[in-house]
């Protein structure tokens, strides 16, 4: 998948392409725009009540968007692309990198929220 070959980009506050750098919301963009030529909202708090099925953890499949209330809580904060076996990529913090993690991190499974599907895999699949 597309997002796999992101890894390492530089995390930037308000990045939404590999030049600049991304957040976790304008990597999501990025990434739905170059393989579906889907527009998702900027925000995680947009992309969260976008129109489609909530996914159960469970359920995840390719391309399913995770997120994460990483300051406790039920607000949203956090974001990132499921990329399969237990694992997703995400743009996480000022001076990191894009990188890929595991939803089975202590860390990951606290600050879970919800994940949403947006397009069928399918469609990811011929990226």
């Amino acid at each position: 998948m597309r997002a796999i070959g992101l890894v390492g980009t530089p995390y930037r506050w308000g990045g939404n392409t590999p030049d600049s750098g991304f957040d976790c919301s304008g990597l999501i963009g990025y990434v739905y725009r170059g393989a579906t030529g889907i527009t998702l909202p900027r925000s995680t708090r947009d992309m969260i009540n976008l129109r489609g099925p909530d996914i159960d953890r469970s359920q995840l499949q390719t391309g399913d968007l995770v997120f994460f209330a990483t300051g406790g809580g039920s607000n949203v904060s956090h974001a990132g692309i499921y990329v399969g076996e237990g694992r997703f990529v995400h743009a996480p913090a000022t001076g990191g990198t894009v990188k890929l993690d595991s939803l089975d991190k202590p860390y990951w499974q606290k600050a879970w929220l919800n994940a949403k599907r947006v397009i069928t895999p399918s469609n990811l699949a011929r990226q």
